[in-house]
């Protein structure tokens, strides 16, 4: 039973909910990790400061998943006496929990606020976000934190909860939750894509929301640095293709995203990527190649001319704006989108800088390789042999520019820690190279 395909499309539906709280000097709390990608969502919407109020939960030691209380900054805690008198967890039992699990909270804390100022809560609306509730001893921490801190009301906003959990909490002000079945599972099992959140992620969602969300309305770029976001439309013949731009202030180069398996504009991975594209001084559109009434088809997914036709659409519609008709163009593809980035500049030619694929499948646009002119990257995971063994086989089919980088321990949605970022970073190197160097300093290299 799945009521959220991920935690941005849960954050979605939740600020929709919380709409209300528009101009109510709100400060977004998101709770680490797995909270923050929910709450960026909310900020976003609400036009919020993005700030984490950092907590931990101390587990019984012999049943870590099963919280006997929890942590949080500030010395705060709150115990489940119920769970403690039931397992038996003596004091000196309970101290080593909280020692080990308060060594990593302040790890987070330093990690997460570095070169950061924690937001002032002061007489401010506190709206603690989390991608679920479980037990409700990290939510309620979460309020006692918030309260310590001088907020001057507490919203705790979640997509869903245990209806029981939900009734004897007594730290918000308000609760906001979508969904409170009685016969609660995991929150895991409420959710299409559960993939864990990295703790870089989390730090790029803080970054992006210092950088975007606080500026005064959409494409202005007071406060901004110069640099603009602004929601596009892009026209396909009948079909109106739904977009977010990013551009720098000084744009020379700007890379279209092409999603993988039918993912859209809002995936926190894609977003993760295009955050440090962003950060390397790029401009990124994140696309949804596909309308909500085409995605129902399952076999569009993997029409690769269809997605092709898409990206070129989005290529000759950068081209005819004033403000990025003399960027540079790449293109980063992920698993079948890989295929249809390759497939569309093979008809581009020379209009297309560079390619990128991730844990992609250049194998479906073989046809085409041998026309592809961009010098394109493949990533690939280690651990993703088959994936990796169609790589080399594409590159024997191409005559363009073309390197292989293999992540070690890496699977094919790039999961394991620390993996993604390492990723991203190859792809910003690769773009920078070929899409914002001069052609004497791309030629000396």
């Amino acid at each position: 039973m799945f009521e959220f395909q991920d935690r941005a499309d849960a954050g979605r539906r939740l600020a929709r909910k919380l709409a209300g709280l528009h101009g109510r000097n709100v400060i977004v709390l998101g709770l680490p990790r797995g909270g923050v990608p929910v709450a960026f969502e909310v900020a976003r919407a609400l036009r919020a400061p993005l700030d984490v109020i950092v907590v931990r939960k101390l587990g019984v030691p012999f049943q870590p998943e099963v919280a006997m209380g929890a942590i949080g900054e500030g010395n705060s805690r709150v115990l489940d006496s119920p769970v403690l008198a039931l397992s038996g967890v003596g004091d000196e039992e309970l101290e080593a929990v909280e020692k080990r699990e308060r060594r990593v909270l302040e790890a987070r804390v330093l990690r997460y606020r570095r070169g950061r100022p924690r937001k002032d809560l002061r007489g401010r609306t506190a709206v603690i976000v989390d991608d679920g509730i479980a037990t409700g001893s990290t939510a309620r921490v979460a309020c006692q934190v918030a309260r310590k801190l001088g907020a001057a009301e507490v919203v705790l906003a979640v997509p869903v909860a245990a209806a029981g959990v939900l009734a004897g909490l007594d730290g918000p002000d308000e609760v906001v939750c979508l969904q409170s079945p009685r016969d609660f599972q995991a929150v895991g099992y409420y959710y299409r894509d559960f993939t864990p959140t990295e703790d870089e992620e989390v730090e790029h969602l803080l970054d992006a929301a210092d950088r975007w969300l606080l500026r005064p309305g959409v494409g202005d770029t007071a406060g901004n640095g110069g640099s603009i976001e602004e929601e596009i439309e892009i026209p396909d013949g009948p079909v109106r293709l739904q977009g977010t731009l990013h551009l720098p202030a000084q744009c020379r180069g700007i890379v279209i995203f092409a999603h993988g398996s039918g993912s859209g504009r809002h995936s926190p991975r894609n977003r993760f990527v295009a955050s440090i594209l962003q950060d390397a001084g790029l401009g990124t559109v994140l696309l949804d190649l596909l309308t909500p009434r085409e995605e129902f088809d399952r076999k569009n997914v993997f029409d690769i001319e269809l997605l092709a036709a898409r990206l070129t659409a989005a290529t000759r519609w950068l081209g005819g704006r004033d403000d990025t008709s003399s960027c540079r163009i790449g293109f980063f593809g992920a698993s079948t989108g890989a295929g249809a980035a390759l497939w569309a500049a093979a008809g581009l030619g020379d209009e297309i800088a560079a390619v990128v694929s991730r844990g992609g499948r250049p194998d479906l646009a073989a046809a085409r390789l041998g026309a592809v002119r961009a010098p394109t990257l493949l990533i690939v995971g280690s651990a993703d042999t088959e994936v990796l063994a169609l790589n080399r086989q594409a590159m024997a089919l191409m005559h363009a520019p073309v390197k292989l980088e293999t992540v070690a321990g890496a699977s094919h949605l790039f999961v394991e820690p620390g993996t993604l970022a390492q990723a991203a970073r190859l792809a910003a190197a690769w773009f920078r190279h070929y899409l914002l160097a001069s052609g004497e300093d791309r030629a000396a290299q």
